[in-house]
């Protein structure tokens, strides 16, 4: 994703549920002692912690439903190479962090992002993915598809096979599907609402408009922005799902049964909290710290993308890595994030044939400081990707 998300004026639009909630976040329960890794957080403690982390929301325009990150699988084999495993997941954004995930398998996972739409977002997908126990189901479910009725002789299936049933039916189901796409939309509320969460109308709405798109849009959705049209080097969803590593193996959470079914098993944990949170603001990244430290657990690694570009900009950068600072992060953490640049230089993590490049940087550098330019925070102490 391109998460101008975090750019220019913040428009304070006041989630009052939340905030009322954090004015009184003291009372909000805390872990007696850290929770073992198959352990699976109580649908009160989900909630409490998601409104004790969130931050009000801020703005931005793009739904940001995917990334626009066509090269974001080129650090797995770094991240592979490193044995970076366990512990706790930050990232920002759409799903493009379950795959990070995936490879990861982290204990815990923190989804934040200045907007609180992608909370909803990220609501959505976690509703689809418990209801889903195979990739072919939860595709069929995000794209309003009739699943196939031996859908679990579908697990070991490659992911290619999977896309092309979705294309399949998508095409051929558009409209005569309308009576599950209302059944769906019914569902997803319904299972949504049984999350405990305190959600508006509104949000709701927002939900049914997110889910609706892709419906709408099938696997040829593109990341758009509002009133203009997407780049023509943005990925489509179904690029997204069959994209390869460095290695040229797929390697999405959709790739293999192996790789979906670890951030199945932490979604039914209640082991993913997406939360509202600017990542140089003055609460959500230091209570996530705080859950974290509950949790005996420490960062593994964060996933920024491009927002240093526009805290940079904003002149907010020394916060977040303040707010970086503040976290526990494991010796060996690592940021991996997104370079967008048309200066004419070459990062050195970049691989040929990508409009934007992804890099590793050990998270020690980052909480050191002294940089001079935006430039120097994304070359510094980069880590080869092979």
């Amino acid at each position: 994703m391109t998460t101008a998300l975090w750019v220019g004026r913040r428009r304070a639009v006041l989630w009052t549920a939340v905030w009322l909630v954090l004015a009184g976040c003291e009372a909000a329960p805390r872990s007696a002692a850290p929770l073992n890794a198959q352990e699976s957080i109580s649908r009160e403690t989900f909630v409490a912690w998601v409104e004790r982390i969130s931050e009000p929301s801020g703005y931005f325009d793009t739904d940001n439903l995917i990334s626009n990150e066509s090269g974001y699988l080129n650090v797995i084999d770094a991240l592979h190479d490193r044995r970076l495993q366990g512990g706790a997941y930050v990232g920002v954004g759409p799903d493009q962090n379950f795959s990070y995930v995936a490879e990861l398998r982290p204990e815990i996972v923190f989804i934040t992002d200045v907007r609180r739409d992608n909370l909803l977002h990220h609501l959505l997908l976690k509703s689809l993915i418990e209801r889903a126990p195979s990739r072919v189901e939860f595709l069929a479910g995000l794209h309003g598809v009739r699943p196939p009725t031996d859908a679990e002789e579908w697990h070991g299936s490659d992911i290619d096979e999977i896309v092309a049933y979705i294309d399949t039916g998508w095409s051929d189901g558009a409209e005569q599907d309308a009576g599950l796409r209302a059944a769906l939309h019914a569902e997803i509320a319904e299972s949504i609402r049984a999350f405990g969460l305190s959600l508006s109308d509104a949000d709701f709405a927002t939900i049914r408009r997110f889910h609706q798109t892709f419906m709408d849009a099938g696997p040829s959705l593109r990341f758009t922005t509002f009133g203009r049209a997407p780049q023509p080097y943005y990925p489509t969803y179904r690029q997204l799902a069959l994209e390869t590593d460095l290695d040229g193996d797929q390697a999405s959470y959709l790739a293999t049964r192996e790789r979906y079914e670890v951030v199945r098993e932490l979604q039914l944990a209640n082991r993913v909290i997406p939360v509202v949170g600017d990542l140089s603001g003055r609460h959500a990244m230091q209570e996530m710290g705080s859950v974290m430290r509950e949790m005996g657990v420490a960062v593994t690694a964060f996933y920024a993308s491009n927002v240093e570009f526009y805290l940079w900009q904003a002149g907010t950068f020394a916060r977040w890595g303040e707010n970086l600072s503040s976290l526990p992060l494991s010796p060996d953490a690592v940021v991996i994030r997104s370079i967008f640049t048309n200066s004419g230089r070459s990062h050195p993590s970049a691989v040929r044939g990508y409009y934007a490049t992804q890099a590793l940087q050990p998270a020690a550098t980052l909480t050191r400081g002294g940089f001079e330019s935006y430039w120097d925070v994304v070359t510094r102490d980069v880590l080869p990707l092979r």
